[in-house]
């Protein structure tokens, strides 16, 4: 099932805002965290990811993964043996988000609230 992603535009036709158009492309729940990993930790087979992402499905991961490789920030890697083996990794492209998801990183552990991550007021 392919998901469409409404990009805001203006009349012309054009993108409103450069921040709307690069949350259209690594915005939503895993992409963020799964180029984290990568960039942090370097390639990763499928599986070890995924370990990595408490909670994703198995077919919302290989969608975002197909996404963010369609869109050029990862590189995906598949051997030929048995059983298969597949490997992530940053690309160029996706190692020109790092500094963006280290201040956002940053940011997060200066304003993590315990309280909204367990639901208590």
């Amino acid at each position: 099932m392919k998901v469409s992603v409404t990009i805001p535009v203006n009349k012309e036709g054009k993108l409103k805002c450069s921040i709307e158009y690069t949350l259209s492309k690594i915005g939503g729940k895993w992409k963020t965290v799964i180029l984290w990993h990568l960039g942090k930790d370097g390639t990763l087979r499928y599986n070890e990811l995924r370990r990595l992402l408490t909670g994703v499905s198995h077919k919302v991961m290989s969608r975002q993964l197909k996404e963010l490789e369609d869109d050029g920030f990862i590189e995906r890697k598949q051997y030929n043996t048995m059983p298969p083996k597949v490997e992530y990794s940053m690309s160029k492209k996706g190692k020109t988000l790092m500094p963006v998801l280290e201040q956002m990183h940053l940011w997060g552990t200066a304003h993590w609230d315990e309280s909204e991550i367990s639901g208590e007021e």
